[in-house]
């Protein structure tokens, strides 16, 4: 006899490793993710133009909800490379989020690294 596993250890069980298990808290955390972020939006409208000349055959079949299926996977592609470390916009954004902070403030952050 199996036991039934409760909605909050499902839940849990579904968390894929990379994926944040806590929301950032931190000024220094939230300029980092809103970078990220930013990157993967970046790379989420490349990729998308890349797939636009793919049609037909492939993983998706080319029926009428490839488009949509498409878009997922892109998405994920932009997340996934944006966690990796993405192509440096990140770090880019990051530094100019900091400098902006320093300049309303008036007080130099202590820049975090990874």
């Amino acid at each position: 006899m199996t036991a039934i596993a409760s909605p909050a250890a499902m839940a849990a069980a579904m968390v894929r490793p990379g994926m944040a298990a806590k929301p950032p808290v931190t000024p220094h955390e939230k300029a980092r993710a809103a970078a990220q972020e930013f990157e993967a939006v970046f790379l989420n409208s490349m990729f998308s133009e890349m797939f636009t000349a793919v049609d037909g055959e492939g993983p998706f079949g080319g029926g009428p909800g490839a488009g949509v299926w498409r878009s997922f996977l892109t998405d994920e592609y932009a997340k996934s490379f944006a966690r990796a470390g993405g192509i440096g916009i990140a770090d880019d954004v990051y530094r100019t989020l900091l400098a902006q902070q320093e300049a309303r403030t008036g007080v130099q952050p202590a820049i975090a690294t990874r």
